[in-house]
């Protein structure tokens, strides 16, 4: 009786150990599966932009976002939440099937997440426009938001045209038939001078002579678009030309009511020989234009 009891003793501990071990390598394996599984959920939150679509109604924002020029770029990496949210929002989707607390990934975080791909580029415009004075002053300088000038509408992020008159109401284009111009229409944000208008912008719309004597002059150097656009004879002589009433026969012929632009047309000024044909002859015979001046 004893030897029997002995082995059923011995065969108890056997099995014991045999369950042990097989417990062990079950729940070592269930470990694994786990942890597999749970990254490969934890990659399909991260990474997977359909992740976003099992809670959102937003197949019109998921296709502009991959017509966009950040379709590289998933949900995720700008629509983020932290580890302690994503907790949150999993243990009440499951007990309450609500949303616990006002999330921030919408439409707060994605415009603090622009500048951790744009610091560096946004300094000198984007990620293709270097040297770009209008980002400097505007997001360095006056620590003006992303969302302040660029548009919120769907993944698209074009600059709103009509946010600059938020800080600039009065920076309106009034006369030359451009009152319907948006800011961006002149002012160039890839610009490196602080007016951000190369004279580029202008030649888009206007064809005219660039060989004048003042031809390195900017045009907005004469033209003021928020203020006058067309000049006349106060405008050459109040700011550059003042003592011009002085020289020759300018002050006569001021006196007798001409203007600047009567005899100098716009963009070539000069007054040669050929431009004196059909000109200086109106008024009076034909005379040297060299001799104007004396």
């Amino acid at each position: 009786m004893p030897m029997r009891r002995r082995r059923l003793m011995e065969m108890l501990e056997g099995l014991v150990e045999h369950i042990k071990g097989f417990v062990l390598a079950l729940i070592t394996i269930i470990a694994i599966l786990g942890a597999l599984v749970g990254y490969k959920y934890y990659r399909h939150t991260q990474d997977d932009p359909e992740f976003c679509m099992s809670c959102h109604i937003m197949k019109e924002a998921f296709q502009e976002w991959q017509k966009g020029k950040h379709r590289d770029i998933v949900c995720q990496k700008c629509h983020n939440l932290t580890l302690l949210e994503q907790n949150q929002l999993l243990i009440s989707y499951v007990v309450k099937g609500t949303p616990p607390f006002s999330q921030t990934h919408g439409r707060e975080k994605p415009w603090i997440e622009c500048r951790n791909c744009h610091f560096n580029e946004v300094a000198q415009g984007s990620k293709t426009v270097r040297n770009s004075y209008g980002h400097a002053k505007h997001v360095f300088m006056l620590n003006i938001g992303c969302k302040e000038c660029h548009g919120k509408s769907l993944h698209l992020f074009r600059p709103d045209e009509k946010a600059c008159l938020s800080c600039h109401p009065d920076k309106g284009v009034h006369g030359g038939g451009a009152e319907a111009f948006s800011c961006l229409k002149c002012h160039a944000f890839s610009e490196n001078s602080p007016s951000m208008i190369p004279n580029e912008q202008c030649t888009h719309c206007h064809a005219f002579s660039t060989k004048g004597p003042m031809s390195n002059f900017k045009c907005h150097q004469c033209h003021k678009p928020h203020g006058k656009m067309k000049l006349t004879s106060r405008n050459c002589l109040g700011e550059c030309h003042a003592s011009e009433t002085r020289t020759g026969q300018h002050q006569l012929h001021s006196k007798n009511g001409l203007e600047c632009l009567d005899c100098h047309k716009a963009h070539t000024w000069v007054v040669g020989q050929k431009e004196a044909r059909g000109l200086c002859d109106r008024c009076h015979s034909m005379k040297d234009p060299k001799t104007f001046v004396y």
